[in-house]
């Protein structure tokens, strides 16, 4: 895990994410297309740890959190 965020990745915020500063996160997909590597982190604290995981270990927590029940 990454200790602070690179400034030259452009981040993309979940599009479950509310504009209130609901429980969120961003992911930077040129990071993960130069790098096969994809960089997540809390987007309200941006300047906070950056979880690295796998494209693939990425793609299945994706598909999980579509399945996930959020009632």
């Amino acid at each position: 895990m990454a200790t602070t965020s690179s400034p030259l990745l452009r981040w993309v915020k979940s599009s479950y994410s509310t504009q209130n500063g609901g429980a969120c996160i961003e992911w930077a997909p040129d990071g993960a297309t130069v790098t096969g590597v994809v960089p997540v982190r809390d987007s309200k604290r941006s300047d906070g740890p950056v979880l690295m995981v796998s494209a693939s270990a990425f793609a299945a927590l994706v598909a999980l959190a579509r399945t996930a029940d959020v009632s």
